[in-house]
């Protein structure tokens, strides 16, 4: 066989396998169903509606915290680091916290963040609930995914100095 005819086969191969993995790729996918409104209304699509908005029932415990209000930046690679970096306005040596991130979803991340603050006659409990979704991945497919906030709650609940067991979380902390 001839060089060239080496070389066409070679470079005949190299796109029948490039079209197959590309064809395998993209079936692999999940598709999303797109249903037409009938109210003339343009569907809103959103990284936050693909899992029915992570667990809205657990939203209505919580304030909501406009994201516009956070300082830091709301794009990275560690749910917990974004969650942690955009309520870091505490003094450590006064305050307990506690960080726990859950994954409900391949693309879905929810971090809380607990702090206890000690008080005159109670301790005052702030939690957080920051809700993360991933948009895709940085530069390289091996590099890790990028995450972004997309929804932000706090709430405050105060215990008391005799019934530490039982929040009392309509009594107003000062």
């Amino acid at each position: 066989m001839s060089a060239k005819l080496k070389l066409f086969l070679i470079v005949i191969l190299s796109i029948f396998a490039t079209a197959a993995t590309g064809v395998y790729i993209t079936q692999r996918q999940p598709s999303e169903a797109v249903s037409s409104l009938n109210n003339g209304q343009v569907p809103q699509f959103s990284d936050a509606n693909i899992a029915q908005e992570i667990v809205n029932s657990e939203r209505a415990n919580y304030n909501t915290i406009p994201l516009e209000s956070i300082n830091s930046p709301l794009q990275g690679s560690d749910p917990a680091d974004l969650a942690v970096n955009a309520f870091d306005n505490m003094d450590s040596t006064l305050k307990t916290r506690k960080v726990e991130v859950f994954y409900p979803y391949p693309n879905q991340a929810l971090v809380t963040i607990t702090q206890i603050e000690p008080a005159k006659n109670f301790l005052k409990a702030i939690k957080y609930r920051v809700e993360l979704t991933t948009f895709g991945r940085s530069f390289f497919v091996s590099s890790p995914r990028v995450w972004q906030i997309v929804w932000a709650g706090s709430q405050v609940q105060c215990i008391s100095g005799s019934s530490l067991l039982k929040p009392q979380s309509t009594q107003i902390c000062q």
